[in-house]
């Protein structure tokens, strides 16, 4: 499973609850553009409309190269695929509990571009501050052992 474009943002906005793994209905000029690294998922969202899951926001830049006879357009709603048992329980989650589904990353796998959706719910600001607290933390942890491994009295 290789990464193709991730939204590190999502961790950062969000308590990650459960994840899936979910198909993607793509244009050929869309895969193209993967394949290139064309895609952005930071703005991205997954709404869910008749059943169905859509994602919405992940810019999909089209090449150059692209078809003369298809007009790219780079944010188009992608349909997402999955079991429906699966969705109707992401429905029930998200309707009864105030969670939201949010892309996490997209990948290859077995040579289809799949998408990896978690159950989240939003974090409050004072979390959003113990997050880069702890990462600050974890930064300067590392840096004082670095230092105190190479650092003076070592001969």
């Amino acid at each position: 499973m290789s990464n193709i474009a991730e939204n590190r943002r999502a961790r950062f906005e969000y308590h990650i609850e459960e994840q899936y793994e979910a198909g993607m209905v793509l244009a050929g000029w869309e895969v193209k553009a993967i394949r290139a690294g064309q895609v952005q998922l930071t703005d991205g969202y997954v709404h869910i409309r008749d059943g169905e899951l859509y994602l919405i926001g992940c810019r999909i830049n089209a090449l150059r190269s692209a078809s003369t006879h298809v007009s790219p357009e780079a944010d188009r709603t992608k349909k997402l695929l999955m079991h429906k048992a699966e969705i109707r329980r992401l429905v029930g989650k998200v309707e009864q509990k105030g969670f939201t589904l949010v892309p996490l990353n997209l990948h290859y796998k077995g040579g289809t571009v799949k998408a990896q959706i978690a159950l989240a719910k939003g974090k409050a600001e004072h979390d959003k501050r113990n997050t880069v607290k702890e990462r600050d933390w974890d930064r300067e942890k590392g840096r004082l052992m670095r230092h105190k491994v190479s650092g003076p009295g070592k001969d």
